[in-house]
């Protein structure tokens, strides 16, 4: 194993003598540099596990050069070394991102334990983490054969969340395969808790702290445009658990988190079911029938979510909140930037609802776009693409200038995805929904043993097309495959994100309340 190198950087290179002895000792190799402008060449032509460097040099300033390495490596630890302790210096130093600091005279002693700190902390966090899920994997497989309620499927997901975040990160491919099965376990039995319930969900026989599409924000909305503060609702399509949890540190910088929620997502859980339902305050056939110019169908060319606005114009007034209210739906970059000028006039509405469709985009792109797809194959790396996004997108922007107001924020989604595995054959005709993950139509052929079946739409609260048709929804990681080049489309569609069905991910999804800080 090759030795850790550590730069050191000090004007008074003769002082130090005694401390690389002492590294060296300890089997370190130490490189010595008096001077910042060297300092940057060595950086550039040596592979550095970590750099000592003082701030106080002649010539280019230790916090100069810090600018300077973090230029060339950004991810290369920096220890800043300093006689001086003002806090506008440590303040500067901290936020040109250095790993950590030692205060002159530096004892030998102090620096074991930052070198241990700096170089073996990810290590030591990741063990952590794989020990901590192993003492808690026990716990959560009793949760598993439990009958759980829907505050107890919350509960267990957002555990499961957290874990995938933390061990998606370890290097130990054997405790994250662990992971996996668990959850897997927990989308089988998922299904089966909403196969058995749902239909008594939607009737309201079920009363378990259960929210759904339809419900959510009467029941956590609502109540908000009861003070004089502005409200904003931001809706971003195809958020699931795990990315708001990766985006929630950055809005933690600017709002607090009142409350972290889950909800249920109706089926099929897709934008044209699940977000006019979400806005109607209505399941699907409750709207076609009370708003019949407002529901576009399954067969029909038009776009399937065009009366949004319309819809939730109707479900305020239906709830005695007759006020003026903006509604924009953001595509790309330019419109944007509009809203985030338009701040000042949006303040003069009582409501605004903004719905952001990147997410949802970037899933269907990880199946139609290859560079996509090799990007997102790896959930670590699809959340990573949704952080990227959000930290250079006018959304963060929009949120950090709201953050300067006196106002409620809403953040939620329509539906999640699942990335699928296993195709599951289906023989149907030609007028058949597309979506892979559920099927709607006349005389469709199937195992019954691998869907959840709605053989009455009404019972679903669903529109019915014509009268022999019905519903099917895939499980877990399945998702529908026709028999003819049945292999190809098995391949193609293999590892892709998709929705529509019954999953945790694409079921139970975040409201968040934010409140100023």
């Amino acid at each position: 194993m090759d030795k850790i190198k550590i730069l050191w950087v000090d004007d008074e290179v003769d002082l130090l003598k005694p401390y690389v002895l002492f590294l060296e000792a300890k089997d370190y190799e130490v490189l010595m540099s008096n001077n910042g402008a060297e300092a940057l060449d060595i950086v550039r032509t040596e592979n550095l596990d970590i750099v000592f460097l003082d701030e106080q040099m002649p010539g280019l300033s230790g916090l100069e050069t810090l600018t300077e390495i973090k230029k060339l490596a950004p991810m290369l630890p920096v220890v800043m070394i300093t006689k001086n302790e003002e806090e506008n210096i440590m303040e500067e130093a901290i936020g040109s991102k250095i790993s950590d600091y030692l205060i002159k005279p530096v004892n030998p002693n102090q620096i074991l334990p930052c070198l241990k700190r700096n170089l073996e902390g990810k290590r030591l966090v990741n063990e952590k983490a794989t020990q901590s899920y192993q003492q808690e994997f026990r716990e959560i497989s009793m949760n598993l054969s439990a009958k759980l309620s829907f505050l107890e499927w919350e509960k267990l997901y957002k555990k499961l969340t957290r874990w995938t975040i933390e061990l998606s990160k370890t290097e130990d491919s054997g405790i994250f395969e662990i992971l996996q099965n668990q959850k897997d376990e927990a989308n089988t039995l998922f299904a089966k808790y909403v196969e058995n319930n749902y239909l008594d969900f939607l009737k309201g026989n079920v009363n378990e702290g259960l929210t759904m599409s339809h419900t959510v924000l009467r029941q956590h909305f609502l109540p908000l445009l009861s003070n004089d503060k502005p409200t904003f609702l931001i809706l971003i399509d195809n958020l699931r658990y795990d990315h708001w949890k990766t985006l929630q540190p950055l809005i933690e910088e600017y709002f607090r988190v009142v409350s972290d929620r889950l909800y249920m997502s109706i089926l099929p859980s897709v934008t044209q079911y699940a977000r006019n339902s979400l806005f109607a305050g209505l399941l699907p056939s409750e709207i076609e029938k009370k708003y019949p110019n407002l529901w576009i169908n399954e067969d029909e060319d038009d776009h399937k979510n065009q009366y949004e606005s319309d819809l939730f114009g109707e479900f305020i007034q239906r709830h005695g909140k007759k006020m003026r209210f903006t509604f924009n739906k953001i595509f790309n970059q330019s419109f944007g930037k509009k809203m985030v000028e338009s701040i000042p006039q949006m303040m003069d509405s009582k409501l605004n609802v903004l719905i952001y469709n990147f997410v949802d985009m970037l899933s269907h792109a990880s199946t139609d776009v290859n560079l996509v797809r090799e990007m997102t194959e790896g959930e670590e790396g699809y959340r990573g693409l949704v952080l990227s996004w959000f930290e250079h997108s006018m959304l963060f922007e929009f949120i950090k200038q709201l953050a300067e107001k006196n106002v409620n924020v809403v953040i939620t989604t329509d539906h999640g995805s699942v990335r699928v595995k296993d195709p599951v054959r289906i023989k149907a005709e030609r007028d058949t929904s597309l979506n892979l993950r559920y099927k709607t139509g006349r005389k469709l052929d199937y195992d019954p043993d691998q869907v959840f079946l709605i053989k009455k739409p009404e019972d679903g609260y669903l529109p019915k097309l014509n009268v022999s048709s019905s519903y099917i929804f895939c499980r877990g990681n399945d998702f529908f495959v026709y028999p003819n080049n049945f292999a190809h489309y098995a391949n193609y569609y293999k590892n892709t994100m998709q929705h529509g069905g019954i999953s945790i991910e694409e079921m139970l999804i975040p409201i968040i309340i934010l409140q100023n800080k």
